[in-house]
């Protein structure tokens, strides 16, 4: 056999590093224990050197057997992005010493990776929750310095005044710093609970909460609406995920500066998106944006308060007479250590 030799492939996509003998076993060129044997005999190297039973290989590696270099396909890594309608009652943690729910354990299992939260919402605050397999996004959209908005829908019990409103949106200090809304507007209500929606450029802990206590005012039901460009789904109901299709996800990564990192996310659906143009690399591998993901189907309900028979305000319904913070360099106090907090 020649020794620069390819052999050509047209086996699986591999998303990650994978043990090499289960890599060419799946490729068919072998049985597991037949390519074992052979990797004990020294006939299969990586990057020239002996290969060892159980090693990994993943796009940079340079396999040969018996010299032949093998060619194998890898996708580029991608980047997934999950939409939860968090109910009340649930924890956002992967543990809980008093054995509450956790948001996670509603989520669907990832081979070779995991999902990173995207902020918290407290065991008492529902509404939308991100989640990423990406640490760069999860860090883009947390982390105060890049003043990600987030918009909630918030019941109160009693009314502000237009001193509480102009505090709101001037800045009301609190145990941390100061903290505003960047926008206010009266959603109506009923009796006594009044519904408003406001917009904060951060995620400090409960700080919406903290916002309105400061000001006299409890906060009876909280449910964040939209995360950035992210607006959750009126369809989606409590307990229920869905993941963003490829347009959203790319509308998401731009506006988070990350351009096309995540140009081989998944779509709704078990259909494969149309193959990109794969590229081969110098190790004879092949780079690959391939991929497919799974379909969460999903059922009209509105949100819909059970405490008193309210109504809350659908998430997507414009707002009426919304009010602007004021222009200018914000006050942010402490903020440094904040990010990614629960409302």
């Amino acid at each position: 056999m020649h020794p620069n030799r390819i052999r050509r492939s047209t086996e699986p996509v591999f998303t990650e590093p994978q043990r090499l003998h289960k890599v060419l076993a799946q490729c068919g060129y072998g049985s597991l224990r037949g390519l074992e044997e052979m990797i004990i005999a020294g006939r299969i190297t990586v990057n020239r050197q002996p290969a060892e039973v159980g090693q990994k290989v993943g796009p940079n590696d340079q396999i040969r057997i018996n010299g032949e270099l093998v060619r194998l396909r890898f996708a580029a890594p991608r980047a997934r992005v999950l939409l939860y309608h968090k109910p009340s009652g649930e924890i956002v943690s992967r543990s809980d010493p008093e054995s509450r729910p956790t948001v996670f354990d509603k989520l669907p299992r990832l081979g070779g990776a995991r999902w990173i939260a995207v902020g918290r919402l407290d065991f008492n605050s529902e509404g939308l929750l991100l989640f990423t397999t990406s640490g760069e996004l999860a860090n883009r959209l947390m982390h105060p310095r890049y003043g990600v908005e987030r918009e909630y829908s918030v019941r109160v019990v009693g009314m502000l005044t237009p001193e509480q409103e102009r505090a709101l949106l001037e800045g009301v200090t609190l145990d941390d710093g100061v903290a505003r809304v960047t926008s206010l507007s009266d959603e109506g209500g009923e009796g006594t609970n009044h519904w408003y929606k406001v917009t904060l450029p951060e995620g400090r802990n409960r700080e919406v909460r903290r916002l309105f206590e400061a000001l006299g005012l409890m906060v009876s039901r909280l449910i964040r609406t939209r995360y950035g460009v992210i607006v959750m789904p009126p369809q989606l109901k409590r307990g229920q995920h869905v993941e963003l299709e490829q347009g959203e996800l790319q509308r998401l990564l731009q506006a988070a500066g990350m351009g096309n990192a995540g140009r081989g996310g998944h779509r709704h659906g078990n259909v494969p998106r149309r193959q990109e143009a794969a590229h081969e690399e110098p190790n004879g591998n092949v780079a690959d944006a391939s991929g497919n993901g799974d379909e969460v189907p999903a059922d009209g309900d509105e949100m819909e308060d059970d405490v008193d028979g309210n109504r809350a305000p659908p998430v997507n319904a414009q707002p009426h007479g919304q009010r602007q913070g004021r222009p200018g360099r914000r006050r942010h106090g402490r903020r440094g250590g904040h990010f990614g907090g629960g409302a």
